[in-house]
């Protein structure tokens, strides 16, 4: 498996934290929250560091 395979595989990751993150969003304003749900800032936090691992493979 080379470095590139794993960016591509980490860049997929990303796009799917970022669907499970607008659906998070989703669901919370669908149940009148004011607020970033707790669940919405873990994919956010967690899609951060993997688009820092496809910069760190990308150099």
């Amino acid at each position: 498996m080379s470095a590139e395979h794993i960016r591509i595989q980490l860049e997929q990751l990303a796009e799917q934290l970022d669907d499970l993150a607008l659906s998070a969003l989703r669901d919370a304003v669908e149940q009148g929250a004011t607020s970033r749900p707790e669940e919405e800032k873990r994919l956010a936090r967690a899609r951060r560091f993997v688009e820092k691992a496809i910069a760190v493979l990308g150099d």
